[in-house]
């Protein structure tokens, strides 16, 4: 009588280098954007959330925190919409990492022969397409409330290129988070104590004089308030009646936000990569 000799399983090596990581990112991205398809009430609900902050902060909050009545505020708005609306669109990122971990998708992942960056690559430029959709519909908003682009289309579209930019730095702070906090729900409250502070203690709403001492200098320095700086000033919408900060982080704001934009991805692109292989068990 003879014994087969029993035989294990052994994962397929996975491809390495920038070329494959792109490769494999681009597959991992279409299954993303298929999700858009069969689960349409999540774009749904995305496009639906910028329209109501356009909205909201456009007619209801106008009279309370605009400011001066000489200064046109819901051109003003616009710009920090824009910026508040992306960044707190990157949380998809960390929700959709945590989806996976929790359904065990990132196993199946594990025993394909890819690069171990390549769910990361993928998951982080599905999500532009979601701001690139956002921005879309904000900008259709803002046109229908009175907001207009005063400077030419070079200016216009590195204004929205560097809004796409930021967002998709902040997407891997988010994607670490995730690969962290495995939980879908506990995500998205982890996700707002870093984004909340950002985005409401900064320019985006009211202007940079609004605040005073310790507040002001987080203000100017907050990557947050550089990159709302440099959208009014790429669209055309900052007024020329409020005072431009004196702070080297605003001279000007685009380079400020384009640094921020190149440290959180040095830092963070390899920290998620590492703890995906760590939670993935490579």
């Amino acid at each position: 009588m003879t014994t087969t000799p029993e035989t294990t399983y052994q994962a397929p090596p996975e491809r390495s280098g920038f070329g494959a990581a792109l490769c494999d990112g681009w597959v991992v991205a279409q299954r993303n954007l298929i999700k858009i398809k069969r689960v349409p009430e999540v774009l749904v609900f995305v496009l639906i959330s910028p329209i109501m902050f356009v909205l909201l902060f456009a007619f209801v909050f106008e009279g309370a925190i605009g400011g001066s009545g000489d200064v046109n505020y819901r051109e003003f708005l616009i710009g920090g919409i824009f910026a508040q609306t992306v960044v707190f669109g990157a949380t998809f990122t960390g929700a959709g990492l945590a989806e996976d971990m929790q359904k065990g998708i990132i196993d199946r992942f594990r025993s394909l022969p890819m690069s171990r960056a390549a769910v990361l690559v993928g998951r982080t430029t599905s999500d532009v397409v979601y701001n690139v959709l956002s921005l879309v519909i904000m900008s259709l908003t803002g046109l229908l409330i009175g907001w207009r682009v005063r400077e030419g289309v070079v200016d216009t579209l590195a204004g929205f290129a560097l809004l796409l930019l930021f967002a998709y730095a902040i997407s891997w702070v988010m994607a670490y988070i995730g690969l962290l906090v495995p939980s879908v729900e506990v995500i998205n409250n982890a996700s707002f104590i870093v984004i909340m502070p950002l985005t409401f203690v900064s320019n985006a709403f009211v202007p940079t004089e609004s605040f005073d001492g310790v507040l002001r200098q987080f203000v100017l320095w907050n990557p947050v308030s550089t990159l709302t700086q440099a959208c009014r000033e790429l669209f055309g919408n900052y007024d020329s009646r409020l005072p431009v900060p004196d702070a080297w982080s605003m001279q000007p704001p685009a380079a400020y936000t384009l640094l921020w934009v190149v440290l959180i991805l040095v830092v963070f692109v390899p920290l998620s990569v590492r703890q995906y292989a760590r939670s993935a068990g490579r």
